[in-house]
C-alpha cells in the first residue's frame, strides 16, 4: 500500500469532499474515489458514508483515520530525522474556527507559524459553531476556535482571549454621537440579534435580562457579518465583540460604543479532543495562539502582533483586551 493513497484518504476526510481532495492533491476526482474504494475493498469495510453531504466517516472509518493520521505523522517525523532535521517540525494542522474569528487576525498567526516552520502547513476552515465542535470531535480538525465554549467530557477547552462587547449602530443613529451607552438605553430599541440556537444569543439575552432591558428584535442571523450589514443600513442596533467591528469603524460604516457601568465580554477558547495526543505541529500552533501579547515601544504600548483596537472617534482611549491562558474545565 502506498503512502500517497493514505494521504489522499486523509485529504478526503479533512475536506469532507472527494472533489476538494482531488484539487488539493492535483489528481482527478475519479482517482480519489478509486483510492478510497480500494482501501475499503482491501479491508472489506465501509470507511466513508457517501449518503450524506458533507461526507462523514463511519465508526470504523474514524478509527482507521486516526491510525493512518498518526502513522503519516510518525513517518514525516522519521523522514525529517533521517534528513538531519530533528528540530524541524513538519506536517499539516487543521483548525476549525467560528466565522467571527477575524481573517486578518488569523492570517497573521498563520504567517508567523509558517515563517518559523516552513515545512508545516496550517488550514483554517470557517464554520458554524456546531460544525466546529463536530470537526474537532470526529478528528477531522486538530483544533477548534469557539466562543462561550461548551462543557463536554470529550473535549478540552483552553481560554484564549476575552473580547469586549460593545453597541454597534449606524453613523446616523441617534446614539451614534454618544461617548458610551448604559444598558438601560437599549430598552425598546430596534435590535438585530443572533439566531436563537446560538450560545451567544442566550448570553446576550441573559445580559439584557440582568439589566432589565427589553429590545425589539427586528431580525436575527447566524453570523456577525450579516448582523453588521443589517445594522449598517439602519435596521437596528446590536451588541457585538469590539474586534469584529474595527474594519467598519475605521471605514466609518459603523460606530462602536462602549457600555457604561457594566462589564460584558465574549470569551474565546481553543478546543481539542481529550486524551488525544496533538501532533507537534498542532501543539506548536496552539502555543503560538497562546503566546502573551507582544508590546512594541514603537506602537505606543499597543499590541504589535495583532490589529490595534479602533475606538469610537470621540471616546476616551481604552486598554487592549487580554487574558492569561487558563484551562476551562469541562
Amino acid at each position: 500500500m502506498q503512502l500517497e493513497s493514505l494521504k489522499t484518504f486523509c485529504d478526503v476526510v479533512r475536506q469532507r469532499s472527494f472533489s476538494q481532495a482531488a484539487r488539493e492533491g492535483g489528481i482527478t476526482q475519479s482517482a480519489v474515489s478509486q483510492i478510497v474504494s480500494q482501501l475499503e475493498k482491501r479491508m472489506n469495510v465501509q470507511l466513508i458514508d457517501r449518503s450524506t453531504r458533507p461526507l462523514r466517516l463511519t465508526p470504523l472509518g474514524l478509527s482507521y483515520y486516526e491510525g493512518v493520521k498518526a502513522l503519516l505523522e510518525q513517518y514525516d517525523e522519521l523522514e525529517a530525522s533521517i534528513r538531519h532535521a530533528r528540530s524541524e517540525i513538519v506536517g499539516n494542522v487543521t483548525v476549525a474556527a467560528i466565522y467571527s474569528v477575524g481573517l486578518s487576525d488569523m492570517g497573521q498567526f498563520v504567517r508567523r507559524f509558517q515563517s518559523a516552520l516552513p515545512r508545516a502547513q496550517v488550514h483554517i476552515d470557517y464554520l458554524h459553531p456546531d460544525r466546529v465542535y463536530e470537526r474537532v470531535q470526529d478528528g477531522s480538525a486538530d483544533l477548534g476556535l469557539v466562543s462561550f465554549p461548551k462543557k463536554t467530557s470529550s473535549l478540552a477547552a483552553i481560554a484564549w482571549r476575552d473580547e469586549e462587547m460593545v453597541l454597534a449602530c449606524a453613523p446616523k443613529h441617534p446614539l451614534a454621537s454618544r461617548l458610551a451607552v448604559a444598558p438601560r438605553e437599549l430598552n425598546d430599541l430596534a435590535y438585530v440579534h443572533f439566531d436563537k440556537d446560538l450560545v451567544v444569543r442566550r448570553r446576550v439575552d441573559r445580559f439584557l435580562r440582568e439589566h432589565q432591558v427589553s429590545v425589539d428584535v427586528v431580525a436575527q442571523f447566524d453570523s456577525i457579518e450579516n448582523i453588521k450589514q443589517a445594522v449598517a443600513i439602519g435596521a437596528g442596533v446590536a451588541l457585538l465583540p469590539e474586534p469584529t467591528l474595527r474594519g467598519e469603524v475605521k471605514s466609518h460604516t459603523l460606530v462602536a460604543l462602549p457600555l457604561f457601568g457594566c462589564h460584558f465580554t465574549r470569551p474565546l477558547a481553543i478546543i481539542h479532543r481529550r486524551g488525544h495526543r496533538l501532533s507537534a505541529a498542532a501543539k506548536r500552533f496552539m502555543d503560538l495562539l497562546l503566546e502573551p501579547e507582544v508590546v512594541s515601544s514603537q506602537s505606543n504600548g499597543q499590541d504589535a502582533s495583532r490589529p490595534s483596537p479602533v475606538a469610537h472617534p470621540k471616546a476616551p482611549a481604552r486598554g487592549a483586551n487580554g487574558s492569561a491562558a487558563r484551562s476551562i474545565q469541562g
